[in-house]
């Protein structure tokens, strides 16, 4: 009870610290981003190439790890002949900083966005979040414009994941509400929600749940013998994330 009143980051937060000399080694064509915050931190991403673009995943990670393991996921997204970029928080990899707030976690989002902008036409972006990525994602579609909005395993907020993992924590104690549901009734991009059906972390229902707040050309797509962690590497996720893909292209 006291970690959760007064440190939430160190129960919600697991990053992975880089030097900020280290050197990547990917398979894949990529270059690095900085991204400058208006209080004077500078975040870092890792822009991977395909070879004839069609646009490019925003992408949001997980709540461990830092780009040096996500980058590996690229491939799924490079083979759709899209570009993606993938964002370190604040205090994962080379990212400086430390997160302290759900506000400061949307804006720092919304900084790195706007400077995609500067490189990709909206129209040709869709906004990809994962895990404790999907409310920050969920948030960029419903105040901005992108092609597509895909969720990975989304929670409807985090609240309602932590009275299904904790129900003997009170809900009130929470500094990140992350929800996720609010910003979906807002978002005018189409939708689809992708989902382990044996998700051990973020309980299949959620999706269920979201998907009553859906626009009826929206998607809810449970993936069979899927936990929680490697979405991007079955191939029935990338089937499926090819046909959404081919409608709205």
């Amino acid at each position: 009870m006291g970690l959760l009143s007064f440190q939430q980051e160190r129960l919600i937060f697991f990053p992975q610290k880089l030097r900020k000399d280290y050197t990547f080694r990917f398979d894949k064509e990529f270059e690095e981003i900085k991204i400058p915050t208006k209080d004077g931190i500078k975040l870092h991403g890792l822009l991977f190439k395909a070879a004839e673009p069609k646009g490019l995943v925003f992408y949001l990670h997980g709540n461990a790890g830092s780009v040096y393991t996500w980058g590996w996921i690229a491939q799924t997204y490079t083979d759709l002949n899209y570009d993606i970029f993938i964002l370190d928080y604040r205090g994962y990899g080379k990212s400086e900083g430390s997160i302290s707030s759900e506000k400061q976690f949307y804006e720092d989002v919304q900084a790195a966005y706007d400077q995609l902008k500067t490189l990709y036409s909206e129209e040709k972006i869709i906004v990809t979040g994962y895990s404790i990525g999907t409310g920050a994602a969920a948030m960029l579609a419903s105040v901005n414009n992108p092609k597509l909005l895909v969720l990975q395993a989304p929670y409807y907020s985090l609240g309602d994941l932590m009275n299904n993992l904790y129900p003997f924590v009170p809900a009130f104690l929470l500094k990140y509400k992350f929800e996720t549901f609010r910003f979906l009734e807002k978002t005018e991009a189409p939708v689809i929600l992708f989902h382990g059906a044996e998700d051990e972390i973020i309980y299949p229902l959620s999706s269920e749940k979201l998907k009553e707040l859906l626009k009826p050309t929206d998607k809810v797509i449970f993936l069979e013998r899927q936990g929680h962690n490697g979405m991007n590497e079955n191939p029935t996720y990338k089937k499926e994330l090819a046909q959404v893909i081919s409608t709205v292209e």
